[in-house]
């Protein structure tokens, strides 16, 4: 295997119980199989992550542990290959947390649950992200996951490292399901520029390159990637 795409579905903030086996989100399952699909040809592994708990667990930080933990599984069984941690909702808070890990080149958070900002607490870390090419994907009418929260979080992460883009999916929720041909589109052009060289299209290629605010609330056309889809 040349590379590895990891799968991090969602979870709770606060739980000590055993996820279930079939945790995974539709869109999450589904992205799988695109990935694989657009990853075969090159020796692409695509690898989903069963949590040992359904709780982050405050500063036990569970889901971003586990996320460590198959990336040093990948670097196990395929040796020193580029992997992508790719998160859902709680998983996408521990694909970032997890994306200094030294085999991570590329991280896609995908509606991703972040803290409530509070000056009394620490800001969610950014700078494990230096050298990594990031995405974010928002809906902006997700009423579980705070889309300002990812925006605020992505400017951060832009201040240290120039390699984060950000697309809101306009009149979207929380699931990506109005367009979720068009995220899995989006997600398969980045992670194959990010784990193989390969051009990317030109909205990412305007997003990484654009300033703040511009590139981090980069709109996703609706078709996005059509030519892209197998």
């Amino acid at each position: 295997m040349s590379a590895a795409a990891v799968l991090l579905p969602g979870g709770e903030e606060v739980s000590a119980r055993r996820p279930s086996a079939v945790r995974a989100t539709l869109m999450l399952r589904s992205l799988g199989r695109r990935l694989a699909r657009a990853g075969r040809a090159e020796g692409l592994a695509v690898h989903a992550v069963h949590y040992r708990y359904r709780g982050w667990n405050g500063s036990e930080a569970h889901l971003a542990a586990d996320a460590q933990w198959a990336a040093d599984e990948v670097v196990r069984r395929y040796g020193d290959v580029p992997v992508c941690l790719v998160g859902v909702d709680m998983g996408g808070r521990a694909a970032l947390r997890a994306g200094g890990h030294e085999a991570v080149n590329s991280v896609v958070a995908l509606a991703p649950w972040l803290p409530e900002e509070d000056v009394a607490a620490p800001a969610e870390p950014v700078k494990q992200l230096v050298g990594r090419r990031v995405l974010i994907v928002h809906g902006t009418n997700d009423e579980r996951t705070d889309p300002e929260l990812s925006f605020r979080f992505a400017a951060r992460a832009k201040k240290v490292n120039r390699e984060v883009c950000r697309f809101e999916v306009h009149s979207d929720g929380h699931g990506l399901g109005g367009h979720r041909d068009e995220v899995a589109s989006l997600a398969v052009d980045f992670m194959m520029g990010a784990l193989y060289g390969h051009a990317v299209s030109r909205p990412v290629v305007d997003a990484l390159a654009a300033p703040p605010p511009i590139g981090l609330r980069m709109p996703l056309a609706v078709g996005f990637g059509g030519s892209l889809r197998r």
